[in-house]
């Protein structure tokens, strides 16, 4: 029986390159978009729920489906305030997992970030390993929580830190061998393969998918 998807975040690198393999897989019916903004151009696969993420509850009734791919994110530089950085990063996608246990959704994939930790005194850190603790509280059958290390790619808008440090790992992650390995820029196209992968395989048994993993789930495609 053909899948039914649910995307959060469809507009960022991550989310977009999801939503159109997604577009191309024939194992899924159809697609919902839950996002503040419209995407325009997309095929009558794709139905767009558009409203406020931080009161996502509003489209309980709404959220329904087989897979949920939670690819939300924000930054430091983008959102400066630390109460509306936790509110997007940790507030959306506790909220879309208790509504996808509620709604009896047995699949819930999210991006978090290498280094999560709830217990670490870094801001970034703990509110990622926060978010973690919180989804896997929801107890959804197959929840899979994706830590990359810096992302790759072109983003649509400009990140100089981000592009800095990218440009830096480059140069120097020929070097990581070993533990080390998981610290290589992760590439958001293999990144979104491993999430569908994932989402329907039968017997994957790890929780927690580093970059490393990601080369490995995705070896075959």
């Amino acid at each position: 029986m053909k899948k039914k998807a649910i995307i959060l975040g469809a507009s960022g690198l991550t989310g977009g390159l999801l939503l159109n393999q997604l577009i191309g897989d024939e194992r899924y019916k159809s697609i919902k978009l839950f996002s503040r903004s419209k995407i325009e151009g997309l095929p009558s696969k794709v139905t767009q729920f558009i409203g406020d993420l931080l009161e996502i509850e509003q489209f309980k009734n709404d959220f329904t489906g087989d897979q949920v791919f939670c690819c939300i994110g924000t930054t430091k530089a983008k959102t400066p305030d630390k109460d509306l950085y936790k509110k997007i990063d940790y507030g959306i996608p506790v909220s879309a997992a208790k509504l996808a246990k509620a709604n009896g959704i047995e699949t819930f994939v999210v991006i978090s970030a290498l280094g999560a930790d709830a217990k670490s005194s870094v801001f970034y850190n703990k509110t990622k390993g926060e978010m973690e603790r919180d989804v896997l509280k929801q107890d959804i059958k197959k929840t899979f929580i994706f830590q990359p290390s810096l992302i790759g790619g072109n983003r649509k808008e400009s990140r100089t830190l981000e592009d800095i440090g990218k440009a830096i790992f480059r140069v120097i992650q020929p070097l990581f061998f070993g533990k080390l390995k998981k610290y290589k820029i992760t590439n958001p196209k293999r990144m979104a393969k491993a999430m569908i992968n994932l989402a329907n395989s039968k017997n994957y048994s790890e929780v927690i998918i580093t970059s490393n993993d990601i080369k490995r789930i995705t070896k075959n495609n």
